[in-house]
């Protein structure tokens, strides 16, 4: 089998034009992700007979002679905090170690009436808080490039898939860049839509106002391909956008001539490391070769989007994170004789969730409790308003924005020990979040570290419902780099 078949768009047209078959696609596919799980740990559960008999239930509609859907044969995986009625959603935690969902979430219902194959879970942040997949319960994701550094995260173990050619698709969600961070420290595409655009219901809460679902894949175009299966409105979730979805795919095609690219000066900040910015440089200098217009642009505000952040976010994760108490989901701890309730109740939640999660269940409770809420939650509002004003700003001038996704490649395993570095992965990705507007990291070069080539990632953003506009800009960004299309070895 070809491996052309990690490519979603290639593995589609070769299973609807008869030249191979979604049965033979899936079976490769599962065997080269059982051969890559245990040095990568991208997968927390593969779904073998599952995605077999979806692969043969594919087969039989075109031996029919029925229209097999855009995504036919597609094998894609899906992050654990998405829900799925095949194996188990567990979000990579104890807490809900052998939860099984009733029903398929939205975007994978969406996916699998498309003809995609659900072939398993992948690893994660638990409940999606991190930025490295190394809080996950069943150890730790590795990078596809180096095995000694992390993919980043929460959607680590999707990134992994991703970049290490495992499936055509993979399904991440995005609170504050835990889609286009990863993607960048992998070396995939990672794209997180407009807040709404595809609809949240089956993804297990952490900030209800900043979640996202989206697609890391090889290549944009992939990444559009998903898109427009999943992205429309849901009477399922209230907070799906009801406005109709442009196709993505007309015009991804466009050459690059005429955009308007803004480049904040807060982006290229000396913080960074140097190669990253470097690197970033050198591909805003192919964008001007090719016909393309840098646009100064000023994002003062970017600097406080993580204090915002690391606000409002576990604000709303203490509310939503309520409901894993030991009773209704969870860990359940066995009462000793004489032990009081409220002593087992606080055992089963101590239990249950991992020390990430605490610490932002419990800075969440601390800025919503009487006395703080105003300091805290109420400015970070009012804050959040401003961010969204400066970005409305910005694009009066520019059709995208442009920077880095992550301030560094991919960093060691453990290498940042201290939460609050760790929460600085993500300074120009929160925003994103904030002001609910699409953002997407493609792959741009490479860095070396160690004698290994690890993977830069130049984030594009574009106003809320532009979602169209930010997929072609950034087609014509992965044109331009052609060498950053490989894939790791291994």
């Amino acid at each position: 089998m070809s491996a052309a078949f990690t490519d979603a768009t290639a593995t589609r047209d070769a299973v609807r034009s008869r030249k191979a078959k979604a049965l033979e696609v899936t079976a490769w596919a599962i065997e080269r992700a059982r051969r890559a799980n245990p040095r990568l740990n991208a997968f927390h559960e593969i779904l073998e007979a599952e995605a077999l008999e979806q692969a043969e239930a594919v087969d039989r509609r075109i031996a029919a002679g029925q229209d097999p859907g855009p995504l036919a044969g597609v094998p894609v995986a899906v992050k654990d905090n998405i829900a799925t009625r095949l194996g188990r959603t567990t979000c990579s935690s104890r807490m809900l170690e052998n939860y099984r969902s009733p029903f398929d979430a939205t975007c994978v219902e969406r996916l699998r009436g498309a003809g995609a194959i659900v072939m398993g879970k992948t690893n994660l942040d638990e409940f999606a808080m991190g930025s490295s997949s190394e809080h996950c319960a069943w150890g730790p994701v590795r990078n596809p490039w180096d095995d000694e550094r992390v993919p980043g995260g929460s959607s680590g173990g999707s990134a992994a898939a991703a970049a290490a050619g495992l499936c055509g698709v993979a399904l991440g969600s995005d609170t504050g860049g835990s889609i286009r961070q990863p993607a960048s420290l992998c070396g995939c595409v990672g794209f997180k839509p407009t807040y709404g655009r595809i609809s949240r219901y089956g993804l297990v809460a952490f900030g209800s106002s900043l979640d996202q679902i989206g697609p890391l894949t090889a290549s944009v175009r992939d990444a559009a391909l998903a898109y427009s299966v999943m992205a429309g409105v849901d009477p399922r979730d209230s907070t799906s956008a009801p406005a109709p979805v442009e196709d993505p795919l007309s015009a991804l095609d466009r050459p690059i001539e005429g955009l308007r690219i803004g480049v904040p000066s807060q982006y290229l900040s000396q913080a960074n490391d140097p190669d990253v910015n470097a690197c970033v440089q050198a591909s805003l200098d192919r964008m001007v070769k090719a016909g393309a217009t840098l646009v100064p642009v000023e994002l003062p505000l970017t600097d406080v989007g993580i204090s915002t952040y690391y606000v409002i976010a576990p604000a709303e994760a203490s509310a939503n994170l309520a409901r894993f108490d030991g009773i209704r989901y969870g860990f359940r701890a066995k009462a000793r004789p004489g032990q009081s309730l409220d002593d087992l109740y606080a055992e089963s939640r101590g239990q249950g969730f991992g020390p990430e999660v605490q610490r932002r269940i419990m800075l969440g409770t601390y800025v919503l409790s009487a006395g703080y809420y105003d300091a805290y939650y109420g400015r970070s509002l009012k804050v959040r308003r401003l961010i969204k004003a400066e970005f409305d700003r910005a694009f009066e001038t520019c059709h995208v924005i442009a920077g880095p996704a992550s301030p560094t490649p991919a960093f060691r395993m453990g290498g940042l020990a201290d939460p609050l570095q760790m929460y600085l992965c993500d300074v120009y990705t929160v925003n994103t979040n904030i002001a609910g507007i699409p953002g997407i990291s493609v792959p741009v070069g490479f860095v070396p570290r160690d004698g290994k080539p690890l993977p830069v990632g130049l984030h594009l953003q574009a106003p809320a419902m532009a979602d169209a506009l930010l997929l072609r800009a950034a087609a014509m960004v992965e044109r331009l780099h052609p060498e950053a299309a490989q894939r790791p070895s291994g």
